[in-house]
């Protein structure tokens, strides 16, 4: 089923971020490119990942009663094979679950989470 954008539990989330930066930069004034690049990185990167697993969710091509997709080896209509849970890895190493509907062709096997 189609989930909707958090996009206020995004911009609390965001706020909250830069807000931890901002005093990271009060206690760290003499830090390097690297090491504020690292901070930036540490604050958003976590942020960043849950803005993409959220918005892959947000698709009604992830409910296979809307999107119906067809096996790529034989074109036979997916049918539904239960929830299962993907792990993808975003940029920075960020690990990204997402639980979604798994379908499977019921004439030659093959299974396949759906795209979006």
């Amino acid at each position: 089923m189609r989930r909707a954008v958090p996009r206020d539990r995004w911009l609390t989330e965001a706020a909250d971020r830069f807000a931890a930066l901002a005093t990271w930069r009060q206690a760290h004034p003499r830090a390097s490119w690297g090491e504020i690049e690292a901070a930036v990185d540490a604050q958003l990167g976590p942020l960043r990942a849950q803005v993409l697993g959220d918005t892959a969710l947000a698709s009604d091509a992830t409910d296979l009663a809307q999107a119906r997709p067809r096996c790529p080896d034989c074109g036979c209509r997916l049918v539904r094979a239960g929830s299962q849970r993907r792990t993808l890895r975003s940029e920075g190493d960020r690990s990204i679950t997402l639980e979604r509907t798994y379908a499977r062709c019921p004439q030659c096997g093959t299974g396949l989470f759906p795209p979006g």
